[in-house]
């Protein structure tokens, strides 16, 4: 079976800034031609979705990707959606990883993690898919570790327990679709993790980059 990894970003500015458009994601999608789309998004608010197809979420959850080009495709093209995405919107603000600093060592860390972005937006050009590099994969791991540093009980719940629920979920949609062909799009900050883990299972093909 082959399983393929597709690294997004959900804000329409940085997509044009880097060459990743929608219509960009829209030919990669078709080229891999899935059976299956597993989604970063949440089970709840793919099942409001069904029920109504202008109903966007809250929180900005569902990414606006899915919205005006995933579903549609998975519609018109008859693939299978299978939302993946775990979390808990009523405490998500409550684990905020500077939640216990104040004052400038705040101002400090805030100063740092836009240093690790700027590190980030710099290795996801070095490939044939923006985001979808190793370079941007090693320095969005290492972003991670320092994360866990300042906090890890935050890191546990928006990271690690986040990724065991997403994981089970995919794995999940392989055993219930034994010959097809699965597509997981998430934000590409998830495609280590995922290639990692995923790379772990028996008779899977990791397709990643997906060129």
């Amino acid at each position: 079976m082959e399983v393929g990894i597709l690294g997004v970003v959900h804000d329409d500015a940085l997509r044009f800034q880097y060459d990743l458009t929608l219509e960009v994601i829209k030919e990669l999608i078709l080229d891999f031609d899935p059976d299956v789309i597993c989604g970063e998004v949440l089970p709840t608010s793919f099942e409001k979705y069904k029920k109504d197809s202008d109903n966007r979420g809250y929180w900005g959850e569902p990414p606006s990707e899915y919205y005006e080009l995933i579903f549609p495709i998975c519609n018109q093209q008859k693939i299978k959606f299978v939302p993946i995405d775990w979390v808990e919107l009523d405490i998500w603000n409550d684990f905020d990883p500077l939640r216990d600093y104040s004052g400038l060592e705040k101002e400090h860390l805030e100063k740092e993690l836009e240093i690790w972005w700027e590190k980030q937006k710099e290795a996801a050009t070095k490939g044939e898919i923006p985001f979808n590099t190793a370079a941007f994969d090693t320095v969005t791991k290492q972003k991670y570790q320092w994360l866990k540093k300042l906090d890890q009980n935050s890191h546990c719940i928006r990271w690690e327990c986040r990724h065991l629920i997403m994981l089970q979920r995919i794995r999940n949609a392989i055993k219930d679709n034994p010959n097809g062909k699965i597509l997981c799009i998430v934000g590409a900050d998830h495609n280590h993790i995922l290639k990692e883990e995923l790379n772990n299972l028996k008779d899977v093909q990791i397709i990643y980059p997906l060129r």
